[in-house]
């Protein structure tokens, strides 16, 4: 049964960084590789689109203690748990959707997102990844860590599949539901540069979970 994006995340509040680290391959270095990616500048403002509870962020105030982290996500359990695990930190936390929270325009340094894009088809991310590069300082930057689709025809299937059990459940709202539709590589990239980014580099690969940089 399909479960809505932030009841199905808060229902697994307990155990879900043990299941993340565990479950998924390469994790435990896709992580920090992720958190040395974003800007090491004392102060360094960061937006975190989907942040959960912060597993990236760890190592990244590791090396920035100072960093400002702005953090949206759906499930405000997860937000809770971040706010816990981080006392002291400069935080800002939203609960809401990085498709309807208003970013401002050269707000921030740097922005991430980890494994939580990949919900999404290539035509709601463009006026999202829009806002997003109007939301970057000149010269900022994007990090995107995912899980990506190996082709596609794997990436018309999973798409195909919601909305197949949608129908199957009565499903007609247009509320997020949980279930993994990733793009291909190429398709982020496309739908990157579409929304105005100058560049995306591939910066690494883990089976199929990679991490692009596109530059304002």
């Amino acid at each position: 049964m399909l479960e809505k994006m932030g009841e199905f995340f808060d229902s697994r509040l307990n155990g879900y960084e043990e299941h993340q680290l565990s479950s998924i391959e390469s994790a435990r270095d896709f992580y920090p590789f992720t958190a040395r990616c974003l800007p090491r500048t004392p102060g360094a403002r960061v937006l975190d689109l989907g942040c959960g509870t912060g597993l990236e962020l760890g190592y990244y105030f590791e090396l920035v203690p100072t960093a400002e982290l702005t953090g949206v996500d759906l499930a405000s359990g997860m937000l809770d748990e971040l706010r816990r695990k981080f006392p002291g930190k400069s935080l800002r936390l939203i609960h809401g959707s990085y498709f309807d929270v208003p970013f401002g325009e050269h707000a921030f340094d740097a922005a991430v997102s980890v494994e939580s894009l990949h919900h999404f088809t290539k035509e709601e991310k463009i006026p999202l990844y829009k806002k997003l590069r109007k939301a970057l300082k000149p010269g900022g930057w994007f990090i995107l860590t995912d899980y990506f689709a190996s082709s596609a025809e794997e990436e018309r299937f999973r798409r195909a599949e919601l909305f197949r059990l949608k129908k199957e459940q009565g499903l007609a709202d247009e509320a997020f539901y949980h279930y993994d539709t990733p793009l291909t590589v190429g398709h982020e990239t496309e739908a990157l540069i579409e929304a105005g980014f100058s560049s995306v580099e591939l910066l690494d690969r883990w089976g199929a979970t990679a991490a692009l940089k596109a530059v304002r």
